[in-house]
């Protein structure tokens, strides 16, 4: 009768034990199998993308990787859909849709430069100041040009708030903007690189302001790495090893911009002159830092606040601190 009982008590056992494998959740993907999906626009300023890409440092940081190319305008929505895992950014036009909750940590500053603000040679435009009462074009009200012109405009003196609006901002196309500067509907126009400086070249332009080599703007970093909130938590391994892999193309690009940009052409990862795309290269600062970003982010932030970009009840300082991770593992600067 005991051995029927014992025979019974192992049955039942082995057939819970059984319903509870049944319920289990599947093993977590290990870090060294997991493929992160990075979104990308194609833009010159994305080179250290490209370089982790093409000159494997990605693969040298054991990182496997699924690249998906985004339609203009859309890195937003791909990384909240969870489509993309990780990408590439400009600070300025992260500021504030994190404030609303985009589900992204930035984790290193990648380079300085990309925005410009440009007017006619013979406009009689030769400064910020000279731009009170104009009208300005701009690929987007959201942009990175149009933020980076309100900074600048606003630390000349010239009004760009809703209060005191001494500008007039009219959005056309990146590719109608030069049109526009030439028949007259616009005075100026604020445009990020590729573009600008292409557009500067073909049309005689001048520079008004440029966010590579003005100060104090040539300091402060304008392109980051970040990754989705859900990898900095449940893959931190996975995290810092695109961000260790981010710093080390963009530092290798800083001592090879000629051979980055005739990568970036023969590899179809953008169009254009290598030779000409290179020396829009070697104005940047290809110097990665966590801190620079940091810097820069809360700087940014604060001018946004004052220009009316981003709300005044915003706690600028705890959004700064939210929007960034630190991995014990990744470097602060590589040079």
């Amino acid at each position: 009768m005991k051995k029927k009982i014992a025979i019974i008590l192992v049955a039942v056992v082995s057939i819970v034990l059984t319903l509870a494998g049944c319920g289990e959740k599947p093993a977590a993907v290990k870090s060294d199998d997991y493929v992160l999906k990075i979104g990308y626009s194609g833009s010159l300023c994305e080179a250290p993308l490209h370089m982790a890409i093409e000159k494997g440092f990605f693969e040298a940081e054991g990182l496997k990787v699924d690249v998906t190319k985004l339609a203009p305008g859309t890195a937003f929505e791909a990384v909240t859909a969870g489509k993309t895992e990780a990408g590439f950014g400009l600070l300025a036009s992260l500021v504030q849709p994190l404030s609303n909750g985009l589900p992204i940590k930035i984790t290193s500053g990648l380079h300085t430069g990309c925005d410009k603000v440009l007017a006619p040679n013979n406009s009689g435009i030769n400064s910020l100041a000279d731009l009170r009462g104009k009208r300005i074009g701009v690929p987007s009200m959201n942009s990175s040009p149009i933020i980076f012109a309100k900074r600048a405009l606003a630390d000349a003196g010239v009004g760009v708030s809703e209060k005191n609006m001494e500008v007039e901002f009219i959005v056309f196309s990146a590719t109608d903007l030069p049109l526009a500067l030439k028949n007259g509907a616009v005075d100026a126009l604020a445009m990020n690189d590729p573009t600008a400086s292409i557009t500067q070249k073909e049309y005689d332009l001048k520079s008004i302001v440029d966010s590579a080599v003005n100060a104090p703007y040539k300091d402060q970093y304008c392109c980051s790495a970040y990754v989705r909130d859900s990898i900095a938590s449940e893959h931190p391994e996975v995290a810092a090893k695109y961000t260790r892999a981010m710093q080390k193309a963009s530092a290798w690009i800083q001592k090879n911009p000629d051979e980055t940009a005739k990568i970036q052409v023969d590899k179809k990862w953008v169009a254009g002159d290598a030779a000409f795309n290179a020396s829009v290269l070697k104005t940047y600062n290809f110097i990665p830092s966590v801190s620079g970003a940091y810097d820069a982010f809360g700087i940014t932030a604060k001018q946004l606040q004052e220009v009316g970009m981003l709300d005044k009840n915003v706690d600028a300082d705890a959004l700064q601190k939210k929007s960034f991770i630190k991995f014990k593992d990744v470097p602060d600067v590589v040079q």
